[in-house]
């Protein structure tokens, strides 16, 4: 099973996000796509992740079957050049490679913010809705909790999830720490607007209202989060009414301006977080009595110190990885073991049960159970030593000929057949 694993992946690493969004899958589509992927493939333990910085499909299968997923996912999406967005995929086809590739992303190595803490949770997703589908096969749930463990470890154990290495999630670690309950108004949903209302929807019960210059798009984003979303047109009553404004307006000159602020007179105390390049937020209005302002930069000083302290981390979160790959390795070839095992317990154990019945017609029930005892302990002592042996031969990776040894020595097969 181990090298049947094999994987897909689109990631910012090699699509731009242009690429990326036509792929990412919600709960529903990624459950209909691993549904579709049974019914056409012969397949099992299936993972489809897709966060927005990727879209990855994980399986088990006895050929390679990349070209043909990446195929049917872009059909599914509606992509008709097909040819031309399979460059964006990397491909997994060994094992050890797909294995190794799901540790680095679960754990947050390549994500685009390194040691991102959405990941885990993402993969958690993931993994319930295989289990859902009954597509989550001992493998795979193996797998899984092996890496789940392994991400425990790299939170109690390393600097790699401290702080926030983002400006969006700082920003949003910052205005959490303003007052409570506030009511946010973001405006600007580029690409830093639109990652500030996403972690804002899994951080913060506040009230959120979206503004943009095309409304389609913050009604778009509105809807998938649940926020409020307001005209373009309305801003300066939508400033009177927040207490916390963070701005990713694109424009050469500020925009929020002293002279705005003097004009809304009378308004209740503001926070202004200002994360556009050039500034959209002038200096001067933190004059008007009641306003403060941060900067981008003052947000990216953290961000640079988080971000170091979790570089310097990375190799004990490979440490970590590694021992925990060389542990769940060590599980998956005794599991090549395991059916062998099996089949000698039984042989064993159909030899011991036929032999009572010959032999303990006459004997009292206290006797009978006092024989039960004696025999059922002998073979597991029996069994002891070939377990081990077989064990050890995994890790050798000889266990082919002893498994052949056993089938030989004690007819497993046939004996198999007939009971």
């Amino acid at each position: 099973m181990y090298n049947q694993f094999k994987s897909v992946s689109l990631s910012h690493r090699n699509a731009p996000l242009a690429i990326r969004e036509q792929l990412a899958l919600n709960e529903a589509e990624a459950k209909g796509i691993m549904l579709r992927l049974k019914d056409f493939f012969d397949i099992s333990d299936v993972l489809a992740v897709s966060t927005c910085n990727r879209t990855e499909i994980y399986y088990s299968a006895a050929n390679d079957l990349n070209e043909d997923i990446i195929k049917l996912l872009l059909i599914e999406k509606g992509v008709e050049d097909v040819e031309g967005f399979k460059a964006y995929f990397e491909q997994f086809a060994e094992g050890n490679a797909a294995v190794q590739h799901l540790f680095h992303v679960a754990t947050g190595l390549q994500s685009q913010v390194v040691g991102d803490m959405q990941i885990p949770n993402q993969i958690k997703h993931a993994y319930q809705w295989s289990a859902d589908l009954n597509m989550a096969g001992p493998f795979l749930h193996r797998l899984l909790h092996t890496i789940f463990f392994a991400n425990k470890r790299v939170a109690q154990e390393t600097f790699f999830r401290d702080g926030a290495a983002s400006v969006s999630y700082a920003a949003v670690e910052l205005l959490e720490g303003l007052m409570p309950n506030p009511k946010i108004l973001v405006v600007g949903l580029g690409e830093i607007g639109t990652d500030v209302c996403r972690n804002l929807s899994q951080n913060t019960d506040a009230e959120v209202t979206l503004v943009n210059r095309t409304r389609s798009k913050a009604e778009a984003l509105g809807a998938e989060l649940g926020f409020r979303v307001a005209d373009f047109a309305d801003i300066e009553s939508e400033i009177s009414r927040a207490d916390i404004i963070v701005s990713s307006i694109q424009r050469e000159e500020p925009f929020f301006t002293k002279e705005m602020m003097v004009r809304l007179r009378g308004m209740s105390f503001k926070y202004f977080i200002d994360l556009s390049v050039p500034r959209s937020v002038s200096p001067e209005v933190e004059e008007v009595p009641g306003v403060m302002l941060y900067t981008i930069d003052s947000i990216r000083s953290k961000v640079d110190e988080a971000l170091q302290r979790r570089l310097d981390s990375v190799p004990h979160v490979e440490e970590i990885i590694n021992e925990a790959v060389v542990e769940f390795n060590d599980w998956s070839r005794e599991m090549i073991v395991s059916p062998t095992i099996q089949k000698l317990k039984g042989a064993l154990e159909q030899i011991r049960k036929e032999e009572l019945t010959r032999f303990t017609k006459n004997l009292t029930e206290s006797e009978l159970e006092k024989v039960e005892r004696i025999t059922t302990s002998m073979m597991q002592k029996i069994l002891k030593l070939p377990v081990l042996q077989l064990k050890a031969a995994c890790k050798r990776g000889e266990a082919e000929t002893l498994i052949d040894v056993l089938n030989d020595l004690f007819n497993l097969e046939k004996e198999t057949e007939k009971h």
